[in-house]
C-alpha cells in the first residue's frame, strides 16, 4: 500500500509545479497566437475568406444586447478590422511571454485567455477545434494558480491552493477518459474491432511522412496499439485519484501517448498542451532538486490562506495608488465556491460523454449553458469516429476552360509526389478545414464558395495562405474544385509518389465572375 498511498505526514507542495505549469501554458499560448497571427488576415480579415467584421455585424443584428454574453469578444468594444486582429494577436503574444516569465501571472493569464476567446468568438469557422476549447479551459484555471495581485512569481509567493491543482487534474482526467469512452459509445465499428489505426495515419487531417511508415505496419500491430491506447484512456486516468505513484504512471502514459500521436501526425499545439496539463499530476518532491532550489522556498510550507498570512502578521498593505496586495492568495471561500461551480459545470459534459447532452437535468443544463460562451467546462472526444476514406478537395484555375492549374496549400495533401511533413506547433486552419469540407457538402460548408470567390478575385490576403498559386497575382477567368480519393502508396509502388489518387467528382463546378462582380456557373 505504501506504493499507492504516500503518508500525509508532509503535505504536497506545488511551487515548482505551478511555475512549470504557467510557463508551459504560456508557451502553448505563444505558439497558438503566433500560428494564428500569420494566417488570421487571410482567414477572417477585411478581405479574408469569412471576414469577422461581417460575421459579428450579422450576429449583432440577430441577437442584440445578448451578443455580449453569447459571443464574448473585445471586438464589440474596440471595433473590427485588420488592425483589431493584429492587436489581439500582439496582446496575446505579449501576455504569453509574461506568463512564461512569471510576470503578473494572474493578469497575464487573463490577457491570454480573453484575447484568445475574442478571436475564437469572431472566427467560429476556423477556431472550432477541441484544442482551442481546451486551451481556453486551461487558461481560465490558470487565473487561480497565483495570488491575484502578485507582480512576479518568486520563491516567496505562496503555493497554489490544492483545490486549483485538483481542478487541473480533473481536466486531464476528463480529456483522456472522455476520449476513450466516445470511441466505444459512438458506435464506431473500427474502434470496437480494433482496426481503426489501420486507417488513422492515412485519413488523419494532416498526415506526416512518419504516418506513411506506420501505415505500412501489419494489422496485428495496429490492433495492439489500439488496445494499448484504450488502456491509457480508459483505465490509467483513474490512477490520478489513487495516490502519487499512480499519478506518476498516468503522467508518463499520457505523455508517451501524446508524443506518439504528435510524431505520427500534425495536430498543432494539441499534443504539447496535453503534455503541459500532465504537470499538475506531479508534486514538488518529484521534480529535480535544481528546480526545487530555483522555484521553491528553502522550507516549503503548505498553501497559505489569507487568514493564515494575517495571523503571522506579515500581510502586505494595500496602497491607494494601486500597489497590489502583494502575496495575498485567493480567499478560501472563493476557491471553494470556484471548485464547486467548475465541477457543476462539468457534470453536463461528462454526461454527454455517455449519452446525448440533452438528457442532462434542467438545472445542470442551465448552469452549463450559462458558462458555455466562456468555455469554462467543455466536452471532449478526440477521434470519436474513424474515417476510412480520404477525399481531398483540389481547387484549380484556368484562363481558357481547357487547361487547369491547381492551387497547392502548403500542408494538406495535394501533389501526390510531395512528401507529407511534420509541422510542429503550427496549426494551419485552412488546410484543416479543407479536410472537413471534403467529408461534407458544399451547401453546408458554404465558406468554400467564399474561398472560390476570393480566388477568382485573386485576393492577396487569401492567396498568401497557399504555397502554389496559378497565374500568380493575375485573376483567373475560371475556378473550380475537384474531389479526389487519396490513398498512401506502399513499398511496392515504383512511382516514387507518397500518394495515389482517383477523381471522384466535382466538388464545386467551374465558376466565373460576372461583370457586376457576382459569381456565376460557367455555361
Amino acid at each position: 500500500m505504501t506504493l499507492l498511498y504516500v503518508p500525509n505526514t508532509q503535505p504536497e507542495n506545488h511551487y515548482v509545479t505551478r511555475r512549470l505549469l504557467l510557463a508551459g501554458l504560456g508557451f502553448v499560448f505563444l505558439a497558438a497566437f503566433w500560428s494564428l497571427w500569420v494566417q488570421v488576415i487571410g482567414l477572417i480579415g477585411e478581405n479574408g475568406i469569412v471576414p469577422s467584421g461581417y460575421f459579428l455585424e450579422q450576429f449583432a443584428k440577430e441577437r442584440g444586447i445578448a451578443r455580449l454574453w453569447e459571443l464574448p469578444t473585445w471586438q464589440w468594444i474596440i471595433g473590427t478590422g485588420d488592425w483589431t486582429l493584429h492587436f489581439l494577436c500582439a496582446v496575446g503574444v505579449l501576455g504569453a511571454v509574461a506568463m512564461m516569465a512569471g510576470l503578473a501571472p494572474t493578469i497575464s493569464a487573463f490577457v491570454c485567455w480573453s484575447a484568445y476567446l475574442s478571436l475564437y468568438a469572431a472566427a467560429p469557422h476556423f477556431l472550432s477545434f477541441q484544442w482551442d476549447i481546451l486551451l481556453l479551459e486551461a487558461g481560465f484555471l490558470a487565473f487561480f494558480l497565483a495570488p491575484p495581485f502578485a507582480a512576479k512569481l518568486t520563491k516567496e509567493t505562496p503555493a497554489p491552493s490544492v483545490l486549483v491543482i485538483w481542478l487541473f487534474r480533473f481536466l486531464i482526467f476528463k480529456l483522456m477518459f472522455s476520449s476513450g469512452v466516445v470511441k466505444l459509445s459512438g458506435g464506431d465499428v473500427t474502434w470496437r474491432d480494433l482496426t481503426a489505426l489501420s486507417y488513422h495515419y492515412e485519413t488523419t487531417c494532416l498526415p506526416a511522412w512518419t504516418g506513411w511508415l506506420m501505415h505500412q505496419m501489419p494489422l496485428w500491430f495496429h490492433k495492439a496499439c489500439a488496445l494499448g491506447m484504450f488502456a491509457i484512456e480508459l483505465i490509467v486516468p483513474f490512477g490520478i485519484f489513487l495516490g502519487r505513484l499512480p499519478r506518476v504512471i498516468a503522467a508518463v502514459a499520457f505523455v508517451g501517448l501524446m508524443a506518439f500521436i504528435g510524431l505520427t501526425g500534425n495536430y498543432g499545439f494539441f499534443n504539447l498542451l496535453t503534455i503541459v496539463l500532465c504537470i499538475p499530476l506531479l508534486c514538488d518532491d518529484l521534480w529535480p532538486a535544481a528546480l526545487r532550489a530555483r522555484f521553491a522556498p528553502d522550507a516549503a510550507a503548505p498553501p497559505a490562506w489569507p487568514e493564515d498570512v494575517e495571523a503571522r502578521g506579515d500581510a502586505p498593505a494595500y496602497n491607494v495608488w494601486g500597489t497590489p496586495w502583494g502575496e495575498r492568495p485567493w480567499p478560501r471561500p472563493f476557491l471553494i465556491g470556484l471548485t464547486v461551480f467548475v465541477l457543476l459545470c462539468n457534470i453536463v459534459p461528462m454526461i454527454g460523454t455517455f449519452r446525448p447532452m440533452g438528457d442532462a437535468p434542467g438545472p445542470l443544463a442551465w448552469v452549463h449553458e450559462i458558462q458555455s460562451p466562456f468555455h469554462i467546462a467543455s466536452r471532449y472526444g478526440l477521434f470519436a469516429r474513424m474515417t476510412t476514406q480520404r477525399p481531398e478537395i483540389i481547387f484549380e484555375a484556368s484562363m481558357d476552360g481547357d487547361v487547369w492549374h491547381p492551387y497547392e496549400l502548403p500542408y494538406k495533401p495535394g501533389n501526390p509526389a510531395r512528401r507529407p511533413g511534420l509541422y510542429g506547433l503550427h496549426m494551419p486552419r485552412l488546410d484543416w478545414l479543407m479536410w472537413f469540407a471534403a467529408l461534407g457538402d458544399p451547401r453546408r460548408d458554404w465558406w468554400t464558395s467564399k474561398l472560390a470567390y476570393r480566388l477568382l478575385t485573386a485576393q492577396p490576403e487569401v492567396l498568401n495562405l497557399f504555397e502554389q498559386v496559378p497565374f500568380k497575382e493575375k485573376r483567373p477567368r475560371y475556378v473550380r474544385a475537384l474531389l479526389y480519393d487519396y490513398h498512401f502508396t506502399d513499398w511496392s509502388d515504383e512511382s516514387g509518389n507518397w500518394w495515389r489518387r482517383d477523381l471522384i467528382s466535382d466538388y464545386l463546378p467551374a465558376l466565373e465572375l460576372r461583370p457586376d462582380g457576382q459569381v456565376q456557373l460557367v455555361r
